[in-house]
């Protein structure tokens, strides 16, 4: 039974570190456990469809990223047990440059190496590769990935936004099904919620995650990730990453 307990909190990682990449990956710029609220949002008035928003959302992302040439942040990544317990937390400081990608620097950490190194630095490495163009994985918000169902429009975090449903147009780890919430004159990504459209593990009862965006300058960079697993025997984990101290720049 030890053993069985310890290969399936080996096993719970993997979905975490799935979730983080898939999030990292979704948009080049742009509760735990989701709680199940009925869903309002008005019609769109302007006449908008799923089709056309997917496209807006493309042109002015490409616009953004080719304006993107040089910025800063902190990072802290944490990991937590469904009653909050810390098991590990590192503070990174990042640095990117269109021309050389990201560098990602340790400036504190604490709790489990094991938890740091099977989560926090194979999510960095990711996103390094990424960023590098050497990505195995293509999770991106695009019409070879995903189909846009237009719900209506709604008020989150402050910003008007178009609502949509984010069909997978096939099963895989690294999409997604759930809802994106695009600014309706900046067409961004302000926030992204949902499930993996294949589970990816047998141990895995459920994975939710959040990823909240915000407006740094004229750029729209990630504010807060937070993903959470259900794993039979062992319980719940809840990744979360804070972005913060963003310092925009030129080459």
């Amino acid at each position: 039974m030890l053993k069985q307990k310890q290969r399936v909190k080996r096993q719970s990682f993997k979905p975490i570190i799935l979730m983080g990449l898939m999030l990292m990956a979704a948009v080049t710029l742009a509760s735990s456990a989701l709680a199940q609220q009925a869903f309002i949002a008005h019609p769109p008035a302007s006449g908008m469809s799923g089709e056309a928003l997917m496209g807006k959302l493309l042109e002015h992302n490409q616009q953004r990223e080719s304006g993107l040439r040089q910025y800063s942040s902190t990072r802290t990544y944490r990991i937590a047990n469904s009653k909050g317990k810390v098991r590990a937390e590192s503070e990174v400081a990042l640095e990117y440059r269109a021309s050389s990608g990201k560098v990602f620097k340790t400036v504190s950490e604490k709790g489990s190496g094991f938890v740091r190194g099977r989560v926090f630095k194979p999510l960095m490495e990711s996103e390094i590769e990424a960023a590098a163009g050497r990505s195995r994985h293509d999770s991106s918000i695009t019409p070879d990935n995903y189909t846009f169902e237009l719900l209506g429009e709604e008020d989150v975090d402050g910003h008007h936004c178009y609502v949509a449903k984010a069909i997978p147009k096939r099963k895989a780890k690294y999409l997604f099904n759930g809802k994106i919430w695009i600014h309706t004159t900046d067409f961004a990504v302000v926030k992204i919620e949902g499930q993996p459209a294949q589970n990816p593990s047998f141990w895995i009862k459920r994975v939710d995650f959040v990823r909240r965006y915000q407006k740094v300058g004229k750029f729209w960079l990630p504010l807060k990730d937070e993903s959470t697993s259900q794993v039979r025997v062992v319980g719940a984990h809840v990744l979360t990453i804070n972005y913060g101290n963003y310092q925009i720049g030129q080459n």
